[in-house]
């Protein structure tokens, strides 16, 4: 048994049915195809890591089944270094092994931002094992206090983040409020300088790295619409998200993408009218 494998075995199962979450997910059409994911530790003293493991197929040829798992796991690590280099906040790498498909990342410890607004749960389904009700508007409100951020702070996080990945030439492909973390705000190292609460974006199995106005305003949208989806007065919300994407962006950038996206909307209106 490899060494990855050894870990998972002493890992806890965190939730499976999502596609690269760690604690939340848009939940996949089949829990078969998603990888599961774990919460492990390299040694009893270490800080927790989130191990995302995409198992064997057995619907796929084994040499196919291994290839696609190489090529999405490398992809992945791919997308986060550039997110790291370009600083964008998104979980660390800790550990890859593409021949089992492990990918092993930093573990935020926090409450995903579906969680924090009100609105819906984004799926029925998780995974997650979590048992109980989904908490009222009232009490994810009481929760976001505890980050000391309001709602529109918390927007103002997410379009920057968003903004940061775009300006690498990183395409999300998933863009959903349960693809993003507020770490809780916890003592910094050093006195009197306490460490702010900081937004996290997770779940690159989708990414892809693209220059494309196109891809980036799909980005844009495909958030829009988990929005609306999702939490009600998503349009203010979402106006909040833009309006820092956009200063992050920049005038120029902006104007192109802002064309380009409602472009996109177009379209998507016509293909709702259709069916």
């Amino acid at each position: 048994m490899s060494a990855s494998q050894n870990l998972i075995k002493s890992s806890h199962l965190v939730s499976q049915g999502a596609e690269a979450a760690s604690r939340l997910s848009f939940p996949c059409l089949q829990k078969y195809q998603c990888p599961k994911v774990y919460k492990a530790h390299l040694t009893p003293d270490s800080p927790p890591l989130l191990l995302k493991y995409r198992f064997q197929k057995q619907y796929r040829h084994p040499s196919l089944d291994v290839n696609l798992t190489r090529s999405r796991i490398a992809g992945e690590a791919r997308a986060l270094l550039k997110c790291l280099r370009s600083g964008v906040n998104v979980p660390g790498i800790r550990m890859v092994d593409a021949t089992e498909g492990v990918l092993g990342i930093e573990w935020i410890e926090g409450q995903s931002v579906r969680k924090l607004l009100p609105g819906e749960s984004e799926g029925d389904d998780e995974g997650e094992g979590e048992v109980g009700e989904e908490p009222t508007d009232e009490e994810k409100l009481d929760a976001l206090k505890e980050y000391g951020v309001s709602i529109d702070q918390l927007m103002s996080l997410i379009g920057t983040e968003i903004a940061k990945m775009h300006l690498a030439d990183v395409i999300h492909g998933d863009l959903t409020t349960s693809n993003m973390i507020l770490r809780r705000p916890s003592s910094s190292s050093i006195p009197d300088i306490p460490t702010q609460t900081q937004l996290f974006l997770i779940d690159f199995g989708l990414s892809y790295t693209s220059s494309l106005i196109e891809d980036k305003a799909v980005d844009l949208y495909v958030l829009e619409r988990a929005f609306s989806s999702t939490h009600p007065d998503s349009s203010l919300m979402f106006t909040g998200v833009l309006a820092a994407y956009q200063k992050k962006m920049g005038e120029k950038r902006w104007g192109v993408v802002k064309a380009r996206l409602d472009d996109v909307r177009l379209r998507g209106r016509k293909r709702s009218m259709v069916g």
